[in-house]
């Protein structure tokens, strides 16, 4: 008998109840995986993450994120939930300014941010953005979305973008728009699958809201999700894609404030802070994380 611990934390909101919940598992190094999509499928929220050690000289720990049906290779939201349980739960906060993660796709450092000595948030450090074209209709993306092909942005292009997994970007000219979308979700996922592609992420620039710069929604059934609140991954790809595609200024550094999962009532908010470097920028992705269940999954 394994007797696990097991959090529940809801991330990119300092509020229970908002933002995006996840499942963190601190301590998987005896489970097999098939015990991990197990537990992830018990939970049956979005994603649940695994820590265990790490053989890489360069990173903390192995970290590794289920959702109910499938492994994928990075989830933001999980990755800010996981820091935060070592910050507060384990004591990493107190020793060192940072913990590494050694996931799928690469290395993903995480930073705490304090005020006071109070933990306030924490920071990732997403993989260097790319972006690729997608082959497919504007319009027919419109219709699979539930949206209008005039509620499509010509002023960016659809494009797919990744710091971590591949997600496909639409702008839209308002939130009105987003937040009427009604996608054909078996249609969306078969499209999804056939690029790879973990999410559809919805965004604009029109938030209705002084206080944010971009409004975003998130559709990804091709893994087994409907939609999901609030997006790290997605939306580190979406600073990385307006940064390739040259509609942030490459020589300054840049400080997004992204809101989303008001359509689900579930509102989350990211800072993403874009800063120009060499050869990529670097994407940081932060928001702050609140537990709301602890306690012990008996297997």
């Amino acid at each position: 008998m394994k007797n696990i611990p097991v959090y529940h934390v809801d991330a990119f909101t300092d509020q229970a109840f908002g933002g995006n919940p996840a499942g963190v598992v601190p301590e998987a190094s005896d489970l097999t995986e098939k015990e991990m999509q197990n537990i992830a499928s018990e939970l049956n929220l979005s994603e649940t993450a695994f820590l265990y050690h790490s053989d890489s000289p360069d990173a903390d720990y192995r970290i590794r994120y289920f959702t109910p049906a499938e492994e994928i290779d990075f989830c933001g939201h999980a990755t800010i939930a996981t820091a935060w349980i070592l910050a507060t739960k384990y004591a990493w906060a107190d020793r060192t300014n940072q913990v590494v993660l050694q996931t799928n796709g690469g290395l993903v450092p995480v930073k705490w941010v304090k005020e006071h000595g109070r933990l306030t948030a924490v920071s990732m450090t997403q993989l260097p953005p790319k972006t690729n074209d997608i082959v497919e209709d504007p319009t027919a993306i419109a219709s699979l979305l539930g949206i209008k092909p005039s509620d499509l942005d010509e002023q960016f292009p659809i494009k797919m973008s990744n710091t971590g997994v591949w997600h496909l970007l639409v702008p839209v000219k308002t939130r009105v728009a987003i937040d009427k979308a009604q996608p054909k979700l078996n249609e969306l996922a078969n499209m999804n699958k056939r690029y790879n592609i973990s999410t559809t992420h919805l965004f604009t620039f029109n938030t209705d809201d002084k206080n944010l710069d971009l409004y975003t929604r998130d559709f990804c059934p091709a893994i087994g999700i409907k939609e999901d609140p609030v997006t790290g991954a997605a939306n580190g790809a979406l600073a990385g894609y307006l940064y390739l595609e040259g509609v942030l200024d490459a020589t300054k550094t840049h400080a997004l404030m992204i809101g989303q999962g008001h359509a689900m009532n579930r509102p989350g908010f990211l800072s993403v802070t874009v800063t120009p470097q060499e050869d990529y920028p670097r994407i940081e992705v932060a928001g702050s994380a609140v537990i709301t269940i602890e306690g012990t999954m008996t297997l």
